[in-house]
């Protein structure tokens, strides 16, 4: 490609210096003897201009100032027999690439008409990339946000300002990324990918916004590195999938609902009362046989409310003594107790704003309850040791698997408490009445396992899937979660067989066999058949049945069988 340079200057001789040493490496050149010439000759389009400083009445910095002016995109050279740094400093203020003294040298005059032009190509080709970079980003319907390491807001794109509200004005003054308006999930997905610099896939989940509807987002994450490939930020990607979720749930029902899994007519049914759940403070009560996910489902309730974004605090009733529970729920003050060396707050001061999963409530001695009931009334408790009341805004949703009815009608369990908690109730189904849902369970576990040991995806034959189906669960999904670990632990290969399941589960019904339904429903006998293949041995009766010790002798003392197996 020929490039051409036009050369102004009011000596002839130098004009003809210029045209030799140019033409000679193959450049076209034009000549301009002064100012007027010079802009007249302009609108031709060159690929460099060479000015003298001293043109008559005019200088080469006018020159430069009036092609600016007139918008001609060219790199300018000057040329001087007596530099002045005022002339200079104008010059390089508006846009010249270089100065070259008199007397001018022929490999000088042919480096910097080489350099300015090259220097110019690759700048139009950086401005030709941000432009089509500009348009891709405008056209694209996802908002696309990118921020330094510091959290600071770097662009964003037209969608950004309609999805998450991120005006230009919050861009040039470079404020922290969605410090109020933004919903906590985005600003989580982006804080770790700061610190991993590793991409996260995406994850969906509810958009609230003050004074807009709610929305489906999906969003991922990436480092943002910058042109010698070294770590500058991240870059987030958020789309709405609010009409497709709409779409989904009509289509067929969901597969899932935020960390619960299933797509039975069960699972849909509890997903709905979910949803209509999480935009009120109404106290729940989650039963179900252990191991069915009753804190998945508190979780869901929290995360699919106005409160996701503070905190949720789980406790086990049934895991400590009273004293310590009552120190775990309230807090205490230095020197309430025996070991009480400093002040303590408790669970449901830093379940603040947020949600307190009180689980196995069933559990709870008498004097607990009363305590429990006034916090579910007033919102207002005393820290162990201190008679100062403390005021919390918390929602709280409780969880156990026992017959609280039952324990009320034998006095066990108070009746006011009860109906206190019972505002709303809802009971999860137990796996083997929704065996539908083995197979995505079996999906879902496979995908994590093959995630936490870092190894390729892992599958599951259909004779393995046959034997998973045919299982009565008695443990439920913590049950199937433990049999698939210990499946890919054993697996060595890709695929899970028959073979790498516990010796212990229920043989497949063989194809040929009459298609029979397993549905066990009584409690007693499903205690009994763990400790048949458990050979007697409690603890690992509790295994396999997702309980704790703790709960399987109570339950052995609850259905007269604990003699039965010593």
């Amino acid at each position: 490609m020929t490039y051409s340079i036009l050369v102004v200057d009011d000596e002839e001789s130098l004009r003809y210096t210029f045209r030799c040493f140019l033409e000679h490496q193959g450049y076209e050149v034009a000549i301009a003897a002064n100012y007027e010439e010079a802009l007249a000759a302009l609108p031709a389009g060159f690929d460099l201009v060479f000015a003298d400083i001293v043109l008559g009445g005019w200088t080469g910095v006018d020159l430069l100032r009036e092609a600016r002016l007139r918008g001609f995109d060219v790199p300018f050279v000057m040329v001087t027999g007596y530099p002045h740094i005022d002339t200079a400093s104008e010059a390089l203020r508006l846009g010249a690439y270089d100065y070259i003294p008199k007397p001018v040298k022929q490999e000088t005059i042919v480096r910097v008409a080489r350099m300015a032009i090259r220097h110019h190509l690759v700048s139009k080709e950086k401005d030709q990339y941000r432009s089509n970079l500009e348009a891709i980003f405008r056209s694209v319907k996802d908002a696309i946000v990118t921020v330094d390491r510091g959290m600071r807001l770097i662009a964003c794109n037209a969608a950004a300002t309609t999805l998450c509200g991120i005006t230009k004005d919050r861009v040039e003054a470079q404020e922290l990324f969605c410090p109020e308006d933004c919903q906590h999930q985005c600003l989580k997905l982006l804080e770790e990918t700061l610190v991993k610099r590793q991409p996260i896939e995406g994850q969906r989940f509810v958009c609230r916004r003050q004074g807009q509807p709610d929305r489906i987002i999906a969003a991922a994450t990436s480092p943002l590195l910058d042109q010698l490939e070294g770590f500058d930020g991240a870059v987030l990607v958020a789309r709405d999938e609010t009409r497709l979720d709409h779409l989904e749930r009509r289509a067929s029902g969901r597969r899932s609902h935020l960390s619960l899994v299933g797509g039975s007519a069960a699972m849909q049914r509890l997903y709905s009362l979910l949803e209509a759940l999480s935009e009120v403070d109404t106290t729940v009560l989650i039963t179900g046989e252990s191991g069915t996910g009753k804190e998945l489902a508190a979780d869901a309730l929290h995360r699919g409310g106005h409160r996701a974004d503070k905190p949720f605090v789980a406790v086990n009733c049934a895991a400590l003594p009273e004293t310590l529970l009552e120190s775990e729920l309230f807090g205490h003050v230095k020197g309430a107790f025996t070991g009480a060396l400093r002040d303590k707050e408790g669970r449901f001061q830093k379940a603040d704003g947020g949600t307190i999963f009180l689980d196995e409530i069933g559990d709870i001695s008498p004097a607990m309850q009363l305590r429990l009931l006034r916090v579910l009334q007033e919102k207002v408790f005393e820290r162990v040791g201190d008679a100062t009341p403390i005021r919390v805004d918390v929602r709280i949703v409780a969880a156990t698997n026992r017959d609280l009815a039952q324990l009320v009608r034998e006095g066990r369990f108070r009746e006011d408490l009860y109906y206190r908690l019972k505002v709303v109730h809802l009971e999860l189904p137990a796996l083997r009445e929704r065996k539908e849902d083995i197979p995505l369970l079996v999906e879902h576990f496979l995908g994590r396992l093959t995630a936490r040991f870092e190894r390729n995806p892992l599958t599951i034959s259909q004779e393995a899937l046959d034997t998973l189906m045919s299982h009565p669960w008695p443990g439920n999904v913590r049950e199937l979660e433990h049999v698939l670990e210990h499946a890919a632990v054993i697996c060595r290969g890709h695929v899970i067989l028959s073979d790498h399941l516990p010796a212990d589960l229920a043989p497949a019904v063989p194809a040929s066999a009459a298609p029979r339904t397993v549905r066990v429903t009584d409690e007693a006998a499903l205690i009994r058949d763990a400790l048949v293949r458990a050979g007697g041995n409690k603890t690992k009766a509790a295994k396999l049945l997702g309980m704790s010790r703790r709960t399987i002798y109570r339950k052995l003392d609850e259905h007269g069988i604990f003699g039965d197996f010593k």
